[in-house]
């Protein structure tokens, strides 16, 4: 009989009082216990499994459940001896970042205050413990929400000391998704202001709190020693890359095989496997994304659960703001070719904003990349950080990236699928009102410099071909051909059907160097172009008449775009 599968359980008691669907992970107990890292920060896809670990860990350690064996009755973890003389005799500060999602750096710290409180409220006993003295118990009675910034960072070593006093055994300390405050803070603009706040609280908590046995940190980045963990011994991370752990967050192949034989899915592995495979961790192949999965097993429809179950906002602005290198590899990557990038795991969030490969080190830890190939070495920086050769991680990323570049362009009146169908039929004039339009309110949306007076037209322009690729995919081949600069950009759209219209585009920019006066002057130059270069050819020799080959010269300057047809 199949068990009931149950989503969004991230009580760990809870989905085993249930008799929920679970996939056994209490493995990841046993092995962190016995690799004895003082503090272990393990960072994975959101969605992955983190908080529900975090919870197993605490059911499984902490004191509040000492009398709770049952919950892991007939799991891994029960098999072994020495771990069961551990279970239920820790103290343990076992909270959540995850919904720290402020946007301002007073609400965040606010925010987290409320956590930090919260788990005092967990140990009422240390009110009334003659175990604490006159200190401790003054110490203690300053902890609340309106604490200042200063007792709030020394608040989890408080706590640590008070419960080891109490107890008298040290703690345990479990932080989920550690990184989504400063993701956001990164997002909104106020970064360096809370920076030096959660530099302070990790610190206090994880270095130098005599108190804590042993700790660990989930989250979805690893962010930059030098930015918050400057100060710490050392913790044992580990990344997406690394080997242990690896089967620990996430489904295996066998496991989600096994699972849809359970509940009667058997016949769908090879879809399953197309849209939510593709992870790789520790160079473990074929890691499934475990949302998506459950949600499938109970709706039974293949759908994007995992890319569409909270906001891609950071990924958005990333890319959407990037400059033509960063959108041309985007491009490659949605036409599902490989791109290779130099990856450093270590996320400096100061370099996001202009350094490529950050942001595919980035997409990668965030689950959207995925390693094909490597790492290896360039020889010319021998001791560089390594090359990867890159692609988008399955069926159900891709289709999360199509939407994405989709809404790029869903903002007025006129769609891009309104202009497609315009240039597919030889309405000029109707192509004309939706480039001015869009020009008019996507350039600045595209361009984070145009603020500042100096914009970068290519933002744009490469933004606009990731719409028609995106926009025609399943009917026509994209292909263009890139010049240094913005000197050129052709665009050509070859249908996979010869008997439907071709399209050829020339983009340039008014230039008074080549004696334009008026941008039709730049839009004729565009389509001389076309005809000198004989760029019809290519789509010729592919069987497609040449009278079936729309041209088209596009002209910009600034925000203002004029479009003629040949």
């Amino acid at each position: 009989m199949s068990r009931t599968v149950a989503t969004g359980i991230q009580d760990f008691e809870k989905l085993r009082t249930g008799r929920y669907f679970y996939v056994d992970k209490t493995g990841f107990i046993e092995a962190w216990w016995k690799n004895a890292d003082d503090v272990t920060m393990i960072t994975r896809p959101r969605r992955f499994g983190k908080t529900l670990t975090m919870d197993m860990m605490n059911c499984f350690f902490s004191i509040r459940y000492a009398n709770r064996t049952e919950l892991f009755e007939g799991l891994r973890v029960s098999k072994d001896a020495e771990m069961q003389r551990q279970q239920g005799t820790w103290p343990v500060i076992n909270l959540s970042f995850a919904g720290v999602k402020g946007t301002t750096c007073e609400g965040t710290i606010k925010l987290i205050k409320k956590i930090l409180v919260r788990q005092f409220s967990d140990y009422p006993e240390l009110q009334t413990s003659e175990k604490l003295g006159r200190y401790e118990r003054k110490a203690l009675e300053q902890i609340d929400e309106s604490m200042d910034d200063e007792d709030a960072a020394m608040s989890l070593n408080l706590l640590s000391t008070l419960l080891e006093k109490h107890y008298g055994k040290k703690v345990l300390i479990f932080l989920d998704e550690y990184d989504t405050p400063l993701q956001e803070a990164w997002l909104n603009g106020f970064w360096d202001e809370l920076l030096s706040f959660i530099r302070i609280l990790f610190n206090n908590t994880f270095k130098t709190n005599s108190s804590l046995h042993r700790g660990v940190m989930t989250g979805i980045t690893r962010i930059s020693k030098e930015s918050i963990f400057s100060d710490f011994n050392n913790p044992a991370v580990i990344t997406t890359t690394s080997i242990p752990y690896a089967t620990d967050f996430g489904f295996t192949e066998d496991e989600v095989f096994h699972a849809l034989d359970e509940q009667g899915f058997g016949d769908k592995k090879a879809e399953v496997k197309e849209w939510y495979d593709g992870f790789v961790f520790g160079g473990v192949k074929d890691i499934y994304n475990p949302w998506s999965v459950t949600n499938f097993l109970k709706h039974g429809v293949l759908a994007p659960y995992w890319a569409n179950s909270s906001g891609n906002g950071l990924a958005d602005q990333l890319l959407r703001h990037g400059n033509k290198r960063v959108k041309s590899q985007f491009e490659a990557l949605l036409s599902g070719k490989t791109i290779e990038a130099t990856l450093n795991e270590e996320v400096v969030f100061s370099q996001l904003g202009n350094d490529s490969n950050a942001i595919w080190s980035f997409l990668l830890a965030t689950g959207y990349l995925k390693v094909v190939s490597g790492p290896r070495r360039e020889e010319s920086r021998p001791f560089g950080n390594p090359v990867y050769t890159l692609a988008l991680t399955n069926m159900e990323v891709r289709n999360m990236f199509y939407g994405m570049v989709h809404q790029w362009f869903d903002q007025g009146s006129y769609s891009m699928s309104d202009f497609v169908d315009s240039m597919l039929s030889g309405n000029v004039e109707e192509m004309n009102l939706f480039m001015n339009q869009i020009a008019l309110t996507s350039f600045s949306y595209f361009d984070t410099a145009s603020s500042q007076g100096q914009t970068e037209p290519e933002r744009f322009y490469h933004g606009f071909v990731l719409g028609l690729l995106v926009e025609k995919q399943n009917e026509y081949l994209l292909k263009s051909n890139r010049e240094s600069g913005f000197g050129r950009y052709d665009v050509i759209l070859q249908p996979r059907d010869v008997k439907k219209p071709a399209v050829i585009m020339e983009f340039k920019v008014f230039n008074k160097e080549e004696g334009e006066k008026k941008l039709h002057d730049t839009a004729v130059r565009a389509l001389g172009q076309i005809e000198e270069k004989r760029y019809v050819t290519e789509l010729v020799d592919h069987g497609i008449e040449e009278a079936n080959i729309l041209k088209y010269g596009m002209a910009f300057r600034g925000k203002e775009c004029l479009i003629l047809r040949g």
